[in-house]
C-alpha cells in the first residue's frame, strides 16, 4: 500500500487493513513499554469502519498520569521516537519517528486516561462508531475538503474543524 506521497491531502476509502496496521504498531509499543503504559488504542478516522480517511493511524498510548510520561518518553526515545510536544493540544504528547519501519503512516501519542485530547479523541470515535449517518457525512466532508484543499493539510484540518467540534458539542450536552 503506497501512502507516502508528499504534499498531497489525500483521502481514500476506508481500508481493513488499517486495523491489522495498528496491531502491527500496538505490538511494538507494547514490547517497548507495556509495563508502564494502559493501553494503546487506535483513534482517529482509520479507526472507524467505513469511514474515509487519510491513511495514517492516529495513536494513543495511554498513561495513568503525566508522573510515568518521563520513563515512557525515554523507553520510546531508546527505539529511536523523538518528542515533539503538544503540537498544541492539551493533554496529548506527540512523538515522531527517527527510523525507517515498515508500517504504514502513523501519528503517536502519548496521553493521560483523564487528559482532554485523549478523552476527546475517544469520545468522537466512539460517537461516529454509533452513528452511521455521521460517518456518512463527515466521510463526504473530508473527500470534498481533500479536493478543495489538496495542497494545504492546514486548511483542510481547519475546515474540519466545525464538524469535529459540532459532534463534541452533542456528546457533552444534557
Amino acid at each position: 500500500m503506497d501512502v507516502k506521497m508528499k504534499g498531497i491531502v489525500r483521502v481514500v476509502p476506508y481500508d481493513p487493513e488499517w486495523k491489522t496496521e495498528f496491531l502491527k504498531i500496538k505490538a511494538m509499543i507494547v514490547d517497548c513499554a507495556g509495563d508502564l503504559i494502559i493501553d494503546v488504542v487506535h483513534v482517529g478516522s482509520t479507526a472507524i469502519e467505513g469511514l474515509a480517511s487519510k491513511p495514517i493511524i492516529d495513536i494513543d498510548v495511554v498513561i495513568d498520569s503525566y508522573y510515568v510520561f518521563p520513563a515512557v518518553k525515554d523507553r520510546l526515545a531508546k527505539i529511536g521516537f523523538e518528542h515533539e510536544g503538544n503540537l498544541g493540544v492539551e493533554g496529548r504528547e506527540a512523538f515522531k519517528r527517527t527510523f525507517v519501519d515498515d508500517f504504514m503512516p502513523y501519528h503517536l501519542y502519548i496521553c493521560p486516561k483523564d487528559g482532554k485530547g485523549y478523552l476527546e479523541h475517544i469520545a468522537f470515535r466512539n460517537y461516529l462508531r454509533d452513528h452511521p449517518e455521521a460517518v456518512k457525512a463527515y466521510g463526504e466532508l473530508k473527500m470534498r475538503l481533500a479536493e478543495q484543499f489538496r495542497t494545504d493539510i492546514t486548511s483542510y484540518v481547519n475546515a474540519k474543524r466545525e464538524f469535529v467540534q459540532n459532534v463534541l458539542k452533542k456528546i457533552n450536552s444534557p
